[in-house]
């Protein structure tokens, strides 16, 4: 018996081998095949008549948008003025100390650049992505709207896309093209990774991940 040990304990490595080599290579496709994915949709801008425009919130001071909040107004503003939607919908809570939330901050910004007031919608909860698609998809249900553009950066764009598709609505991206975070290749490639992760980590958990500062948690 003791004979057919090493050829035993040879064929065995050679399966837990190919059990590995095989695993890892799903998982670069996996991953790589989302970052691709991150990539492609944030070069796309799918902008079409919809319901509503979601700005999703970054952080505001004193009740100023940031460089990036404020690049995803101008876009939602955009596609208000060439009449693609009725509505627009901010959405954003507040940190500890500040008297406005980001949806406020965003609606005021919008108000003052010609939106009227009764177009705008301010969702002021969500920390966090899903937390905040998870409110504007019961504000659609109350409302009956049914289909929406997604604006935030580039590369938030698949994952914010995914979620709002998860929660009923009928969602495009029209990511913002300006702003700190489409700034240098560097950058962009942050991001990229970022995003790939937290996508893959949402698709596992269906929670998010949480990666706070800059609006893309």
């Amino acid at each position: 018996m003791s004979a057919h040990h090493p050829a035993h304990r040879s064929r065995t490595g050679r399966i837990l081998s190919r059990a590995l080599v095989g695993a890892l290579l799903v998982a670069i496709l996996v991953v790589g095949g989302t970052a691709i994915r991150v990539w492609q949709v944030a070069r796309a801008d799918d902008r079409q008549p919809v319901d509503i425009a979601v700005v999703l919130g970054a952080a505001q001071y004193h009740g100023k948008p940031s460089d990036i909040l404020e690049a995803r107004l101008e876009q939602a503003l955009g596609l208000y003025e060439e009449g693609l939607t009725d509505y627009i919908v901010t959405v954003g809570g507040r940190k500890a100390g500040d008297t406005y939330t980001e949806a406020q901050a965003g609606k005021n910004w919008l108000v003052e650049n010609g939106v009227p007031r009764d177009k705008i919608v301010d969702v002021d909860v969500g920390t966090d992505t899903l937390g905040s698609m998870q409110a504007v998809a019961e504000l659609a249900e109350q409302r009956r709207w049914d289909s929406a553009l997604i604006v935030s950066d580039p590369w938030h764009s698949l994952r914010a896309r995914t979620m709002a598709n998860d929660m009923g609505l009928e969602a495009w991206a029209s990511p913002a093209r300006s702003g700190p975070v489409v700034q240098t290749r560097e950058i962009q490639m942050k991001y990229i990774v970022r995003e790939t992760g937290a996508l893959l980590y949402y698709r596992l958990t269906h929670a998010p991940a949480e990666l706070n500062g800059d609006g893309l948690g």
